[in-house]
């Protein structure tokens, strides 16, 4: 669970390693999506494999996010990645060997208009045609489960018991450490700098501690991901875009147990925080692109508006801390995964528009094949960067808060 607290610090540092003078496979980034790649390619002994992180692991979106995991979506690319990842992390205990705090509270979606709940019902056709147990429920039976909600401004919900949410800094611990166990080196306080390349491919990525020659490079940057593929070329359409949330502390009486609660029209949402109290949250259609991470207070009064519709008692909780994390966002709110034209090895796992920790165990396994040449479990053909160029390309999803 996320527990209450002033701040987020990022996983410890892992004891330092040197830097090696070559790898056969360099990871650029220390997040959730790097730790699950360098995890799985170290358990396929897919060579030397060498994760770089600039500051500390979980120090960008990885030690900031919500925690969300589901496989409530409407694309089925989506719905694929959820479930996959879901089972993994349902198996993390064993493997890689863990504890993420998994809570299958249950992910409950606030339909306000026909129009909305049309949406999220073709949406579970498609989510229970892949396995998936969500279902259309009644304004009334979705205060049952959330006891804060007002059923009459409601149409609809739809909510799935399966999903729910979990630790991600405990989900980087645990894939670092058996990362490094299975061989890989992990180097924090390393940024890379430039990637050299020549004859058409990668030759190696330079790092203010040394140089090490490598023949591929994968991106899993996060927010900064935009900047680490300029280095070699590469064009990703990445944005940094400020996400916050909020806590209100210890509550009495205590709050009952609900699930991942989100409004679909105002983008409230609000679950437990494991500290007898709530965490809160909402997408600031206000907030302008850029790398600033500094809570601040100017979002609550959208978020207690859109309260005192669809869950009053919240209106006027108090705050007493939060935080601001960066989202990695597309032009079209759909990951990036692929592997680059013409530029030697360089693949990427980036973009992910806030879908990046609930993806990451899946992501982690595709990245691996596609590094290894193997077909992944899943086409991700669809989700290359290349479907931008040249004309306004989306994939379709409309499960997106």
């Amino acid at each position: 669970m996320i527990h209450r607290t002033a701040s987020a610090p990022s996983v410890p540092d892992p004891q330092p390693a040197p830097l090696p003078a070559s790898a056969d496979v360099v990871v650029v980034g220390g997040g959730v999506i790097g730790a699950s790649i360098a995890f799985h390619l170290a358990e396929a002994d897919a060579g030397r494999v060498l994760l770089l992180e600039r500051d500390l692991p979980a120090s960008g979106s990885s030690g900031k996010p919500l925690g969300g995991v589901r496989a409530q979506f409407s694309d089925p690319l989506n719905i694929r990645l959820g479930l996959r990842s879901l089972e993994a992390w349902r198996d993390f205990a064993r493997r890689p060997g863990a504890d993420v705090g998994l809570d299958p509270v249950g992910y409950l979606f606030l339909l306000g208009s026909e129009a909305e709940r049309d949406t999220f019902a073709a949406g579970v056709e498609i989510q229970n045609a892949h396995g998936v147990p969500s279902r259309m429920i009644t304004p009334r039976a979705a205060q049952e489960l959330c006891p804060y909600l007002d059923p009459g401004t409601l149409v609809a919900a739809a909510f799935s018991p399966t999903d729910g949410y979990a630790t991600p800094k405990a989900a980087v611990t645990g894939y670092l450490r058996a990362a490094r166990r299975l061989g890989a080196t992990v180097r924090t306080r390393c940024p890379v700098t430039a990637v050299d390349a020549a004859d058409g491919g990668v030759q190696a990525v330079r790092t203010p501690h040394g140089t090490v020659r490598t023949r591929t490079v994968i991106c899993c940057a996060g927010a900064w991901s935009a900047e680490v593929a300029a280095l070699a070329g590469v064009t990703l359409p990445v944005t940094p875009l400020r996400r916050q949330i909020a806590f209100t502390g210890p509550l009495r009486p205590r709050p009952p147990r609900i699930p991942f609660t989100l409004d679909y029209a105002s983008t409230l949402y609000f679950h437990n925080d494991g500290a007898d109290g709530l965490l809160l949250g909402l997408s600031d259609p206000a907030q302008q692109p850029g790398y600033e991470r500094e809570f601040s207070r100017e979002w609550l009064a959208p978020f207690r508006a859109a309260a005192a519709r669809r869950a009053p008692d919240l209106a006027g909780v108090p705050i007493t801390g939060g935080w601001a994390g960066l989202y990695e966002m597309t032009p079209d709110r759909n990951a990036l995964i692929g592997e680059a034209p013409h530029s030697g090895r360089f693949l990427y796992a980036t973009g992910f528009s806030g879908h990046g920790f609930l993806q990451a165990p899946a992501v982690g396994e595709i990245v691996r094949d596609l590094y290894l040449r193997r077909e992944p479990f899943l086409d991700v053909g669809p989700l290359a960067a290349t479907r931008f160029e040249g004309r306004p390309a989306t994939r379709p999803e409309a499960h997106i808060i």
